[in-house]
């Protein structure tokens, strides 16, 4: 199924809260204008709508919109950092507690993108991203969250070859070398090191004593793990990652659509193609194929509205 192209006629953020404001109630119009809009449009077009009815434009699309379609759609309005700071919140402190969401938001971004949204999650919410992980998560994987959110890590891709050696045996050293395991290295090395640095340790790792992925699932458990595998395959390749997350979402009986909607709409304006191009390596099929399989109806269009290369 094709998606949806730019529309031809080049409209303003006043001409689209308009044509919203007249067709709220027409899934199909709302759909075609808001997939086609990236973060700055929506953000005047939210802008202008309050100016013009003294209403919140996400409060007009909550009442005329329901289902899959709507949380895609209300997700899809605010800038990246919000979107995350919001999705955070709602895991954290929501009617439905979901750590593995907190988790693998804030484990695959970059230190640039944790600040920011820390920032929106306190002048949004007047409360602490921290305050909410030590309320909800436990144990290593609570100080894992806690020094990931906290620590600033060098995002370049220059690397210390002599740390990476040093790291790669400080790791085997706390992990399958030992009766136990050490958590507090793996928090550490996890937490303070770049990308480039991690995905160079892991690829030392392999060559001297096997698989780091298989270590952390033999030595480590639960939502810990999790976050190790989520930052460890972040760092070698994120598209490689979504694309995997993707395919679960969608694999056996029944899609998980919370996940497809957060995945879809926050990597959408950051590494969408690179997670298409990962996905049809992998699994042989184009993520739009297996989206345009798993969904119907409106919910369908957005979804690939989004997916359509239309995005700068």
């Amino acid at each position: 199924m094709a998606t949806l192209s730019l529309p031809p006629v080049l409209t303003s953020p006043r001409d689209d809260a308009m044509q919203l404001y007249r067709f709220g109630c027409d899934t199909a119009a709302v759909v075609n204008i808001l997939a086609h809009r990236d973060s700055t449009q929506r953000a005047l077009i939210e802008q202008e709508y309050r100016s013009i009815y003294s209403e919140e434009l996400t409060k007009r699309l909550a009442s005329e919109l329901s289902g899959d379609v709507e949380r895609a759609v209300l997700l899809w309005l605010p800038d990246p950092a919000l979107r995350d700071a919001t999705i955070i919140r709602k895991a954290l402190s929501g009617d439905a507690i979901d750590l593995k969401a907190a988790t693998e938001v804030i484990c695959s971004r970059t230190t640039t993108q944790i600040q920011h949204l820390k920032q929106l999650y306190n002048a949004r919410f007047h409360a602490y991203i921290e305050h909410d992980i030590e309320y909800q998560a436990t144990g290593d994987h609570k100080q894992l969250l806690l020094a990931y959110v906290s620590i600033v890590r060098y995002e370049g891709p220059e690397v210390d070859r002599a740390m990476v050696e040093h790291d790669a045996k400080s790791l085997y050293h706390a992990g399958e070398r030992k009766i136990g395991t050490d958590e507090q290295i793996f928090i550490r090395i996890f937490t303070e090191k770049s990308r480039a640095h991690l995905a160079a340790v892991a690829s030392a790792y392999d060559s001297m004593y096997g698989s780091l992925e298989k270590a952390i699932k033999s030595e480590t458990s639960g939502n810990f793990r999790f976050a190790l595998l989520t930052i460890l395959q972040c760092a070698e390749n994120t598209g490689k990652y979504f694309a995997k997350v993707l395919h679960k979402a969608m694999k056996g009986m029944g899609t998980d659509d919370s996940t497809l909607i957060r995945v879809i709409v926050t990597r959408t304006e950051i590494d969408m193609q690179y997670i298409k191009t990962e996905y049809e390596k992998k699994y042989g099929k184009t993520l739009n194929d297996a989206v345009n399989k798993e969904t119907s109806s409106h919910y369908r269009t957005f979804l690939l509205s989004l997916l359509g290369a239309t995005h700068r």
